[in-house]
């Protein structure tokens, strides 16, 4: 795995012209094992992940603001994620975003085509992950474009269309970065280490940032495929923009895949792998999945906020006892993130592999 692939193992297909064919059943290239489908495990529907008035942070109230801090610690040791609202991110930026990428998705397919991507960087207009000849797919196409560091960061591959695509991802980026450097802040103090400790882990100023917009083409045959099959996301932290009208991403807990019930102009927080290894499994990253709709398409926006790609990332030495060894050896995330980008997305199988022996 010290590579990677130059070019897909076969022909590219778009899942949304699949789609736009008006099939009856889907190629048996996205139909998932049984156990993998999203009838095979219940779903828990009366439960949701927690969501968290990031408002607290500034309250002149000191129990107001020392509740929201505690909010945070336990979603991130009990949940790996939690959704966020008033977090100073205009709600016209986030919808336009969203909108942006809609639009970008319904272009005719010559013009789409001219941001093809390849598994060199996955930089582009893609339909697939892992370079796995024969693998089984996911009913999903995105758009991968690197926002952080600025060396990486080619407007040249970003959408030319719609006209104001390119203003609204910087725009959006840039309020980005800053939330989650917000969010560090709070995860590192509640982890009982200095409030610059993780991002100083990261890089300091000099981190990675990218966004993946997934579109998730209507489906003849839901119950036999996933939009994104089941991982952990091998990163430092997620902020998700869901779709506003049609709900897709479960979290497991517990055993049960729980259906996210998106708040209305909230993000969904996720924690990564890296802020796992960072904080020797006191955060965790969980598995989480999409699934997809007869009737309806979905757009999402995943910004990663990750560690600088060759740092080695390792669990901080305060959190390291001999009660608690550090549970994880050093990788780069260079190193970590070829795994998925090789294989594909399986569950936590990266970070588990991690682990020092005992």
């Amino acid at each position: 795995m010290s590579s990677v692939q130059q070019d897909w193992p076969e022909p590219i297909v778009r899942v949304q012209s699949l789609s736009d064919k008006g099939l009856c059943m889907i190629p048996d290239r996205y139909v998932k094992p049984p156990d993998d489908r999203p009838s095979s495990v219940s779903s828990a529907a009366d439960v949701d992940i927690p969501i968290i008035n990031l408002g607290g942070l500034y309250s002149d109230d000191d129990s107001v603001r020392a509740n929201t801090i505690s909010q945070i610690n336990e979603a991130c040791r009990y949940w790996g994620f939690f959704q966020v609202v008033n977090h100073g991110v205009s709600p016209q930026l986030m919808d336009r975003a969203r909108e942006v990428w809609r639009e970008f998705f319904h272009l005719p397919m010559d013009l789409k085509q001219k941001h093809a991507n390849s598994p060199r960087t996955y930089e582009g207009y893609g339909s697939r992950l892992g370079v796995e000849k024969g693998a089984i797919l996911d009913w999903s196409d995105y758009y991968f474009l690197h926002y952080l560091p600025s060396s990486l960061k080619d407007h040249n591959k970003w959408p030319l269309l719609p006209s104001d695509c390119r203003e609204v991802i910087d725009e959006y980026s840039k309020q980005l970065v800053i939330l989650a450097g917000k969010l560090m802040k709070v995860l590192s103090m509640n982890l009982g280490l200095s409030e610059e400790y993780l991002q100083n882990a990261f890089g300091g100023e000099d981190i990675g940032a990218c966004l993946r917009t997934n579109f998730y083409p209507k489906c003849p045959q839901p119950d036999l495929t996933l939009g994104l099959s089941s991982h952990s996301d091998p990163g430092g932290m997620t902020l998700l923009l869901p779709d506003n009208h049609v709900p897709g991403l479960q979290v497991r807990k517990d055993g049960n895949w729980i259906t996210v019930k998106p708040a209305r102009h909230a993000f969904i927080i996720n924690i990564g792998d890296q802020i796992q290894v960072l904080s020797n499994a006191i955060y965790k990253s969980v598995e989480h999945r999409v699934i997809v709709n007869p009737s309806d398409e979905r757009v999402s926006l995943a910004f990663f906020y990750n560690p600088k790609s060759d740092i080695p990332i390792e669990p901080a030495k305060d959190l390291v006892t001999p009660e608690r060894p550090a549970l994880y050896q050093p990788m780069t995330f260079d190193e970590y993130r070829l795994f998925i980008r090789l294989r594909g997305p399986r569950g936590k199988s990266q970070v588990e592999s991690l682990k020092s022996p005992r």
